[in-house]
């Protein structure tokens, strides 16, 4: 099973987010998730070495839009 890691900039304020991302993923999908602070304006939930939801002409992935994109990367 591949591991789910959320990238996000911490200087942006964005660790609020990703606990809140790491949660939804926990209780929906019963997975863990590891949290890595960055800089730069990221966010990424990545799957394994796969990119499966990020931050994008700042547009912010929701809790739900990140749990099925996590599901959909795993079929």
């Amino acid at each position: 099973m591949s591991d789910v890691t959320i990238i996000y900039c911490r200087p942006c304020g964005y660790e609020k987010r990703a606990k809140e991302a790491a949660e939804a993923v926990r209780e929906n999908l019963a997975l863990g998730s590891t949290l890595v602070p960055g800089k730069g304006g990221v966010f990424q939930v990545k799957l394994g070495d796969q990119i499966v939801a990020s931050r994008t002409g700042g547009h912010f992935p929701g809790a739900a839009e990140i749990v099925a994109a996590i599901s959909a990367a795993r079929r």
